[in-house]
């Protein structure tokens, strides 16, 4: 059963009727609209920030931190710069939220400040690059934490990786097709288990460290592995780890939660990102850090449901899209009893298959991080235009001037270099928001050639068929 939202007297499809079959039937309902529902309140909403910021990234990032900042000293000054930089920019979308109040997160608010080819840029890159290539990276990781333990001292095979990467993210796929509200209240209680994961690995790294256990900490600043040249990557790397903090914004039901929620949760993870960071170095020493290829695996392996509502996030992404012109109608068709947007969900599989089976972890994290923080850059540097072109609007919740500007040179300053850092994988991931202007230009900005006509016809029959029927009715 599927309903294209925003229109009345709607289209029930598919309706099973008893053992008689499939059957079309057709409903009015003059008194409750279709749509995907904000079912998010303030406990929620920090437990879906802490769940999404808390999960594989601060298992995987401390080996790229370290790695491309070249000692223990350095990595720790990233860690806590790049939650500081999450802060801000966590803070700047809590503006953004309570002043564009529309459904859609972060496409919406570049929509709405930058206009709608960055919007679109920005839709084609999230669909093609950013999204499929990070739920594979967490798949993948999930493949290594559920492994590694079992063939340790030696790694895992990476068929064997992948093929359980697939099969956790076909699980989660599926639990997030089932039910919105369900997985919403299951995120509360992954937050809950991930932050208890944490504490076991903080506390006795603590206490060794009273004890005095500090000699990986000693030359923490040497100067011979120093690599300033890929100070970017370990930027991508960090904020990885952070960049839940982006992924709901503009999905709660009331704006005073909005900031709320958000400050206490991102300095909640600032603390303990520190603070396991201090517990790695404790226990292990760098070295032992960079030859792991899951740190902490024992503590976290049955713990990688990261993507379990983030998926959600991007679907509903899309689905907002779709009613503004800019993707297929087909995206605008959600299930009329559950509410998920299932047509989403599976044009999505395809794209996280392939990347799961061709990609590797770190490879496919700075390929989708040159686009991500292109963007989250462009839509605070949005915030700013926004201000200055609309005044009059209500500011219920406003940042200093100097917090979105800085954090706007930072972004776009740190994508620019990472073409020094990693010029093969970030050209790639321009190039894939480079090839999205034709696609604007020959599909969105005009209308759709005669030629490409019947290649769109199947994905807007549901738009079309819903009309006529509105008006065999009398809609």
């Amino acid at each position: 059963d599927f309903q294209s939202v925003g229109a009345q007297p709607f289209m029930k499809i598919g309706s099973l009727e008893g053992n008689s079959g499939w059957i079309l039937s057709y409903t009015k309902k003059e008194e409750e609209a279709v749509f995907l529902r904000k079912k998010i309140t303030l406990l929620r909403a920090f437990s879906l920030l802490v769940g999404s910021m808390v999960g594989s990234g601060i298992f995987i990032s401390p080996k790229g931190v370290l790695k491309h900042s070249g000692n223990v000293g350095v990595s720790l000054i990233v860690w806590f710069a790049c939650g500081i930089l999450s802060l801000f920019g966590a803070l700047c979308y809590a503006e953004l939220g309570t002043r564009i109040t529309k459904s859609g997160g972060h496409y919406i608010y570049v929509l709405e400040t930058l206009g709608p080819l960055p919007s679109f840029l920005y839709l084609w890159a999230e669909y093609f690059a950013i999204r499929p290539a990070n739920s594979a990276v967490i798949s993948l990781a999930f493949g290594n934490y559920i492994l590694e333990p079992f063939f340790a001292p030696c790694a895992a095979p990476l068929p064997a990786v992948k093929l359980v990467a697939l099969l956790g993210y076909y699980i989660v796929l599926i639990l997030n097709s089932w039910s919105v509200s369900w997985s919403a209240r299951l995120q509360n209680v992954l937050s809950v288990i991930k932050l208890l994961a944490l504490t076991l690995i903080i506390v006795p790294g603590m206490m060794l460290l009273a004890q005095g256990h500090t000699e990986n900490f000693q030359d923490a600043f040497s100067s011979q592995s120093l690599a300033l040249d890929k100070l970017p990557l370990a930027f991508y790397a960090g904020m990885f780890a952070y960049s839940g903090w982006y992924v709901q914004s503009g999905s709660f039901n009331e704006w005073q939660n909005n900031p709320l929620a958000v400050i206490v949760s991102v300095v909640a993870v600032i603390v303990g990102y520190m603070l396991t960071n201090v517990s790695y170095y404790t226990v292990l020493t760098a070295e032992d850090v960079l030859a792991s290829q899951a740190v902490a695996v024992v503590s976290c392996k049955r713990l990688e449901l990261r993507f379990l509502y983030c998926s959600m996030s991007s679907l509903r992404t899309l689905f907002v899209a779709s009613r503004e012109g800019q993707w297929p109608p087909l995206f605008s068709m959600i299930h009329i009893r559950r509410h998920t947007p299932l047509p989403a969900v599976m044009l999505m599989l395809p794209l996280v298959t392939a990347m799961v089976c061709v990609g590797d972890i770190y490879h496919l994290l700075n390929f989708f991080s040159f686009s991500r923080w292109l963007f989250i850059g462009l839509a605070t540097l949005g915030l700013i235009i926004h201000r200055y072109r609309h005044p009059e609007l209500p500011r219920p919740f406003k940042v200093p001037l100097f917090i979105p500007l800085s954090f706007t040179v930072i972004c776009l300053f740190a994508v620019g270099m990472s073409f020094c850092s990693d010029p093969v994988y970030v050209s790639i991931g321009c190039a894939m928001v480079l090839s999205g202007f034709p696609v604007y230009f020959l599909m969105i900005s005009r209308p759709i050639p005669d030629c490409c006509r019947t290649t769109f016809l199947f994905l807007r029959l549901g738009a079309w068929t819903q009309k006529g029927i509105a008006r065999l009715l009398g809609g």
